[in-house]
């Protein structure tokens, strides 16, 4: 009985005071763990906030005849004034205004842009400015914490924090070519957010914020860091980004079986020429109308966004041979590309 009685009292003591398993869990039980995942989330996002805001513009744009044509966002990315962008921000503008974190207002011009990677560059001249720092696109993850920082309809240094949703994504330009090396992100991006920096917990930038799908919810766009590191130092350089081309007119269409196995091609697609440009690498190398490019310098181009992937600057004033399919037959032409205007 004594015995009995020891059981019984040891085991409603336990669940009365420890909380066993008989006992529900009480909120001040929970309490501390909450609070500290929430001020480790809270405190990253300070934290990148504080590295970057600094270094993210207000970038406002003028028509020619003195009105204003809209807003954006950029970041510092030089000590001595260089601000990434999107190209769609400042394209066709008569003039720019770039206000600092800190108010001051400098001289602004636009350095170069590149449509096809809707990025440009912008240079401003003030001193004790302060860039960001840019990430590497390796050490991404699909899942980590993703903060963007802009200018949305003009509300300065607004912060929305999300998640990379996807990594890898492609995004079709203003100009119809096919940008790769996008992120997807459910950061809150809204007008005017266009240009500003999408950082990670170290306050390390890993992209340049294009664009969002209006109708959907939490589906954002951003220009790898990758990309905006390499587009960013030609523009600087030279102000334009050098890329080659053929000068034709292309449909993407399926190559017939019979083809694809008699000729032992690599893909069975390729693309259709419906139109030349007159004086063209591709007119003067003596392409014609209802040709289909199947390979570029052994490469295969079944879609005209992987032609547009190896016409790189690389290939200007380079002799290549261009592999087509005239009727039934498989020529190789000798074409050099010259460099796109």
């Amino acid at each position: 009985m004594k015995i009995a009685e020891i059981d019984f009292e040891t085991k409603t003591g336990t669940g009365a005071e420890s909380g066993g398993e008989d006992s529900p869990a009480r909120p001040s039980d929970m309490a501390p763990a909450d609070e500290v995942l929430l001020d480790a989330y809270s405190k990253a996002v300070v934290h990148a906030v504080e590295e970057v805001g600094p270094s993210v513009v207000n970038i406002e744009i003028w028509r020619k005849n003195g009105e204003r044509q809209g807003s954006g966002s950029g970041f510092i990315i030089t000590p001595d004034g260089f601000i990434l962008t999107n190209s769609h921000v400042v394209h066709g503008a008569e003039r720019i205004e770039v206000s600092l974190s800190d108010g001051r207002r400098p001289d602004a011009y636009v350095v170069g842009e590149d449509p096809d990677t809707d990025l440009a560059v912008v240079r401003v001249y003030a001193p004790q400015l302060r860039p960001a720092r840019l990430g590497e696109p390796k050490s991404l993850r699909v899942g980590q914490l993703a903060i963007a920082i802009g200018n949305p309809y003009g509300f300065q240094c607004t912060v929305t924090a999300g998640v990379i949703s996807a990594l890898g994504r492609s995004f079709r330009a203003s100009t119809g070519r096919l940008m790769d090396d996008i992120m997807q992100t459910d950061a809150a991006l809204n007008p005017g957010n266009s240009g500003g920096p999408l950082v990670n917990s170290r306050g390390e930038v890993i992209g340049v914020n294009t664009a969002v799908i209006l109708p959907a919810q939490g589906i954002c766009f951003a220009i790898g860091a990758g990309t905006a590191k390499y587009v960013a130092g030609w523009l600087i350089k030279d102000g334009k980004i050098r890329r080659s081309y053929l000068g034709v007119g292309g449909q993407n269409v399926p190559l017939h079986r019979r083809l694809v196995r008699h000729y032992h091609l690599s893909s069975a697609r390729g693309v259709l020429v419906i139109s030349l440009t007159p004086g063209s690498p591709a007119a003067k190398a003596g392409l014609r109308e209802g040709d289909v490019m199947v390979e570029f310098k052994g490469q295969p181009i079944g879609t005209i966004d992987a032609l547009h992937k190896l016409l790189t600057s690389d290939q200007i004033d380079v002799p290549s041979q261009l592999t087509i399919i005239r009727g039934t037959d498989k020529l190789s032409i000798p074409v050099t590309p010259a460099e796109s205007g």
